[in-house]
């Protein structure tokens, strides 16, 4: 029998959104750290290990499974992971995974005790119009299907390019349109924006149909180009966004700040956004 175990997720899903000043109302939802954000600091098993040690430390106690190298045998993922005592809620996987390699994503995902299985991007194959998104999304439903079967569920991270229009139409609307019931949305809050939409808008607009997230910021530059940032130091509205999520039920959010791996201190980025969220009221 496959059991999963929920980490710290308290049992309100709809209690009104209160207060977001000095942490005293906790909200709905519980807030992780997605590895790629450190990637480059988790390549062998002891990086890993130092590396979720420290996160542990900053207040995180829950993370997503992605950019660690594929090298470190799972079985050693696993030991790292309950040795640590951080409890990985999600993972991001390649298509090829998912075409090729299905049954072993899902061993994996039962020996790590991780319900959720996440698409990172669109292979560039259906990227092309919007017959090639109505095919990705039938594609998608299949394997959503399979992996409900097995007690898994099947969630997609959006990037900017969802947000291109044919004929008029939002490449995400037609993704929204056709997926099956079992093929949830893993948002990401710094692409919506970049692809011109409102994140806000889009939680709601997916409400029951996302348990996972992404929080990710957005600065702007002396380049004229848009950049990722720690959570608080960007332009995002991060109080309506924290509504959004408390108002729609979700589950889980993953920070992933994709440049930090390129900073000098990728883990002290990790910590600005945690430090932020912490007097936003929202729980780890």
């Amino acid at each position: 029998m496959f059991i999963f175990l929920v980490a710290n997720k308290p049992n309100l899903r709809y209690n009104r959104f209160t207060s977001l000043c000095g942490g005293k109302t906790m909200k709905n939802f519980v807030v992780g750290a997605q590895l790629y954000s450190v990637r480059n600091l988790a390549q062998n098993a002891e990086d890993l290990k130092n590396t979720l040690m420290s996160l542990k430390e900053m207040g995180y106690n829950t993370c997503q499974l992605s950019g660690q190298s594929r090298e470190i045998p799972d079985e050693t993922v696993r030991d790292i992971l309950l040795e640590t005592g951080m409890t990985p809620v999600v993972t991001h996987n390649s298509m090829d995974d998912f075409d090729n390699h299905l049954d072993a994503l899902i061993r994996r995902h039962k020996l790590w005790n991780v319900k959720y299985a996440g698409l990172g991007a669109m292979s560039k194959e259906y990227n092309g119009g919007a017959e090639g998104f109505k095919n990705f999304a039938l594609h998608v439903n299949e394997i959503a299907k399979k992996l409900s079967d097995e007690g898994l569920t099947f969630v997609y991270h959006n990037h900017a390019f969802e947000f291109q229009r044919f004929d008029g139409v939002l490449g995400m609307d037609i993704l929204f349109d056709t997926f099956c019931p079992e093929a949830q949305f893993e948002l990401d809050t710094y692409w919506v924006q970049a692809g011109g939409c409102n994140p806000v808008d889009w939680i709601k607009k997916v409400d029951g149909r996302m348990d996972v997230g992404h929080f990710k910021d957005m600065v702007g530059s002396g380049e004229n180009i848009q950049k990722m940032a720690p959570i608080g130091s960007g332009n995002l509205n991060w109080k309506e966004i924290i509504r959004a999520c408390e108002e729609t039920g979700v589950k889980y959010i993953e920070i992933e700040q994709d440049n930090a791996a390129d900073t000098d201190n990728p883990l002290g980025e990790m910590k600005s956004s945690i430090d932020f969220l912490k007097t936003m009221g929202v729980q780890f």
